[in-house]
């Protein structure tokens, strides 16, 4: 198993475990942990994490940053850095909110980390996979084509070898006891078969290319909604501290 299948098989469960937490607010409230001395652990940690993404950015957009960065660590360690502190980072954030919804502020935080965790495995996953099916099916469908022009030549051969065979009653009878006479029928109806073949292919490949064009606004949506999630957690930060925490 690839690498990147392994860590898909990961994300995709912890994406799936994020998603009951969350959900867990209808079942369970803790409005003391978020302020608690292991609520504000989960939460200092979850925090952390989720800063660690910025690494990637900031070194992929930063030319200075990414000549004496990468030859130590590659671009792809620090996408899977990403990618994992990515996932992981919420997750702890929902449990270092004790699913208590109350402020504004932490409504509009969870919130909007829960869209970017989401658009995030939009981009990483459903539009790569979608990027290469529509790659593995142009292929198909060149070969396919390929076949039915094929398919078409030989559809129009037999038809003329028919229609001369037929015109010469002589000649037909001397080749029936050596060959079989060939049959157009049978050439259009593998033609018919590889064409509906090739209509299928042209029709997945275009309505593949509607989801890669959907999902290609998720990029831009994940980097607005990242941008409004670190916002939102410095003012969270920041209340924190205004207020005081109250284990300490």
């Amino acid at each position: 198993m690839k690498e990147k299948d392994k860590e898909g098989i990961v994300v995709t469960g912890v994406f799936i475990i994020l998603l009951l937490t969350w959900l867990g607010f209808f079942l369970h409230r803790s409005p003391r942990f978020p302020g608690s001395g292991i609520g504000a652990v989960f939460g200092i940690v979850g925090a952390v994490l989720l800063l660690l993404p910025l690494v990637y950015t900031v070194v992929k957009r930063i030319p200075f940053l990414h000549t004496r960065i990468t030859p130590n660590i590659s671009m792809q360690s620090l996408m899977t850095l990403h990618v994992y502190a990515g996932i992981i980072g919420p997750l702890l954030a929902i449990i270092h909110t004790g699913h208590k919804f109350e402020s504004w502020l932490g409504i509009a935080l969870t919130a909007v980390m829960l869209l970017a965790v989401v658009s995030g495995f939009v981009v990483r996953y459903l539009l790569t996979f979608v990027t290469n099916e529509i790659k593995d099916k142009l292929v198909l469908l060149q070969t396919a084509r390929g076949d039915l022009d094929n398919a078409w030549g030989v559809m129009e051969n037999a038809q003329t070898e028919t229609s001369v065979i037929q015109k010469t009653p002589l000649l037909m009878s001397n080749l029936a006891s050596f060959a079989p006479i060939p049959h157009a029928s049978d050439a259009a109806t593998e033609v018919t078969h590889i064409a509906d073949s090739v209509a299928d292919l042209e029709y997945s490949v275009r309505m593949h290319e509607i989801f890669k064009y959907c999902f290609g606004w998720s990029l831009k949506l994940h980097i607005m909604l990242s941008i409004f999630l670190y916002v939102l957690l410095a003012l969270h930060i920041w209340a924190g501290v205004q207020y005081g925490l109250r284990w300490l």
